[in-house]
């Protein structure tokens, strides 16, 4: 009894697609000259064929894409998934006095702002696997402790908001959690410490999940307005950094954490070291975080001392080609460019949507070009739990899962809903 495509096709519905490399010797045996609808046979049938037919070249095809479709931890690397972040996941809304004011003086800008997030457990809860944390740097304590905003509010003769942080935490050294000094500054964890700890009881609490990207944005910059006598932040210089790490490694221990030299493994560099796949599969990966440095900017600052990151905790947004390069954002969506460095075994964060702009409309150009770039991580100020509340607009995984597949690069056999056992939406 012959095989036919029709069968192959029944082992394709049960999804053991059979490898290119391991099969192609029984796919070539196969002859087109019995390709006939008459020869499909029932599955019990078709089973009891191969049996007969003691065809023993078929068994490791079946047996070796069984285990892909069924043990993705073996198989699947953490670049060839992709997940859902949100951006500024920290971020609880302006106050309702300094809200009023900013519409007043500047519309734009309040739209801009205009989006909150929910606690990260919540978050976490809903399927997010990557968050936001901007910190600015306050190594002494007591530098964000009295914003200017409550004293702006009050001379527009608007009502005084409430304080946020009445137990004292901005007075205390430690890098804080907020989007903008003086004025945007309410978060839904603080100081960065305490955001990391919520991160790790629920990973400890949920140890199957595939790995939790944290991207950290360094700010140490000033407002474009002159007429506001801003907080100075706290520069970072490569002490600052050193200071950063530290707190990180207080609250992750190291087996908790996806590190450079773990990826860089035996190669010299990071560069090479992603060109050539060595990511961690999702058996090294599960139930970890990785943190990610959200601007290139300080990355000279960061690498000094540790030429590509030997010793850092952070993934760099790196230049492609750098000692240093693994991860790599395209935050403008340009899909041709994300998938060119996915292509080459980069690491990619995109948006989605950015300033409410397209979720004041329902825009879901960018959003649908981002999902299919193959950009492993998308993020968006509306997950599919926090819809837009003008339109409805909303960013997800198909079926609302954690993670997928990636439409890129993902691996053959590999099924979005075995990436994360347990989770469903």
């Amino acid at each position: 009894m012959r095989l036919t495509v029709q069968n192959l096709q029944i082992l394709q519905i049960v999804k053991f697609q059979l490898p290119p490399l391991a099969c192609a010797g029984f796919q070539d045996n196969m002859s087109k000259e019995h390709i006939t609808p008459r020869d499909a046979l029932p599955m019990k049938n078709f089973w009891h064929a191969i049996a007969v037919a003691g065809l023993s070249t078929l068994a490791p095809c079946v047996l070796a894409q069984s285990k892909t479709a069924t043990d993705p931890d073996a198989s699947v690397r953490i670049n060839q998934i992709q997940v859902i972040g949100t951006h500024n996941s920290y971020h609880a809304g302006l106050l309702p006095g300094i809200g009023k004011l900013v519409q007043q003086k500047n519309p734009q800008a309040f739209a801009s702002l205009d989006y909150s997030h929910s606690d990260l457990a919540t978050q976490l809860d809903h399927g997010i696997r990557q968050i936001e944390l901007d910190i600015f740097a306050d190594s002494k304590g007591g530098r964000f402790a009295h914003p200017l905003g409550p004293e702006l509010v009050a001379q527009a003769g608007l009502p005084a908001d409430p304080d946020p942080y009445a137990n004292g935490v901005m007075l205390k050294p430690g890098f804080k959690v907020m989007h903008v000094q003086d004025i945007d500054y309410v978060s839904n964890c603080q100081p960065f410490v305490a955001c990391l700890q919520i991160v790790r009881r629920w990973s400890a609490a949920h140890p199957q999940h595939v790995p939790i990207f944290i991207l950290v944005e360094t700010k140490q910059d000033v407002p474009e307005n002159s007429e506001i006598p801003w907080t100075t932040p706290e520069p970072f210089t490569a002490a600052t950094f050193d200071a950063l790490d530290a707190e990180i490694r207080s609250v992750f221990s190291g087996d908790e954490v996806i590190v450079p030299d773990q990826v860089r493994g035996s190669y010299a560099t990071l560069d090479e070291a992603v060109r050539s796949g060595n990511w961690p599969t999702l058996a090294q990966a599960r139930g970890k975080v990785m943190f990610l440095m959200d601007q290139a900017s300080v990355d000279t600052v960061y690498l000094e001392g540790h030429a590509a990151l030997r010793g850092r905790i952070l993934f760099t947004n790196a230049t492609p080609g750098h000692p240093d390069a693994a991860f790599v954002e395209e935050n403008d969506g340009d899909a041709a460019k994300i998938a060119a460095l996915v292509r080459q075994g980069y690491l990619v964060r995109t948006q989605s949507d950015s300033d409410t702009v397209e979720a004041r409309t329902n825009d879901t150009r960018r959003r649908d070009r981002v999902l299919s770039s193959g950009a492993q991580i998308v993020s968006s100020d509306y997950p599919q739990f926090e819809p837009a509340r003008w339109s409805g607009y909303f960013v997800a995984l198909p079926d609302g899962l954690p993670a997928g597949c990636n439409p890129l690069i993902g691996p053959s056999g590999c099924a979005n809903s075995m990436l994360e056992p347990g989770s469903s939406r």
